[in-house]
């Protein structure tokens, strides 16, 4: 399989295919009821563009301590900002980086964990991970959505993604994109890769994947056209990472 800045595309054979989509889908799933989410797009209290006038050299409603953990060379932010603590609903807005200026590029509202966030997360505890963590592989179900040829997340395409069929049908889709959120993974893998290196216990197979109106497991999710642009626009060469949390823990 390729690494680093190459995209490529893979089918998984059946048996190991198997394997990977019990493991994997352990940590991002799960049902929690359905709605629509009508949300507005903007970053909540007051994270969008009037910050990002203020200072634009930083992602607004960042604080110090993870405003400092982002990479010098990332280029690309992909800034989940949590409702609340305990609350599911988010908001995801990704910010390129000109110069020494962080830019909004586009926001999407969106679902974390069904329980919120936390600073220590441990596998089942339906909550997801606070932090900065960066973004090196995707796959999914469907084709890789984005036609240039050697760009990209390197995208690994295979059945093995696919929801389990007992789930409710509302979450048949949630894994037709996926992007890995580097958190107790090894990096320039399959995004259903089992490896954990922290320990299973602390939880894994945390994504950016598609949405169904409602929390997850531990993942971010948002509307397949968020997906797509994502796909379409993150660039390994860019460094992409991803800042989530509550917006309490974020500005912290």
């Amino acid at each position: 399989m390729a690494r680093g800045g190459g995209r490529h595309t893979a089918v998984a054979t059946a048996a190991l295919g198997s394997l990977l989509a019990v493991t994997a889908l352990s940590a991002c799933g799960g049902s929690s009821g359905d709605g629509a989410d009508s949300r507005a797009s903007d970053p909540p209290g007051g994270a969008g563009r009037s910050s990002a006038a203020a200072d634009p050299t930083r992602i607004p409603g960042v604080g110090d301590r993870l405003q400092e953990r982002i990479p010098g060379d990332s280029r690309q932010v992909v800034a989940v900002y949590g409702d609340g603590r305990d609350s599911a609903d988010s908001t995801v807005v990704l910010y390129t980086k000109q110069g020494s200026a962080w830019h909004r590029a586009r926001s999407w509202a969106a679902h974390n964990g069904t329980k919120g966030w936390t600073t220590d997360h441990h596998e089942n505890d339906k909550r997801s991970p606070v932090g900065v963590f960066t973004l090196s592989d995707a796959g999914g179900v469907l084709p890789d959505p984005d036609p240039a040829s050697g760009a990209g997340l390197p995208y690994t395409r295979s059945a093995s993604f696919a929801a389990p069929r007992w789930w409710a049908k509302s979450y048949w889709h949630d894994f037709d994109y996926v992007i890995a959120i580097d958190y107790n993974r090894v990096k320039g893998t399959p995004p259903n890769d089992p490896t954990r290196p922290e320990g299973t216990s602390k939880g894994g197979s945390i994504w950016l994947h598609m949405d169904h109106g409602s929390g997850t497991s531990a993942c971010v999710s948002l509307p397949k056209p968020a997906m797509e642009y994502l796909l379409r626009t993150l660039d390994p060469d860019r460094h992409p990472v991803v800042v989530m949390g509550d917006r309490a823990h974020l500005k912290s």
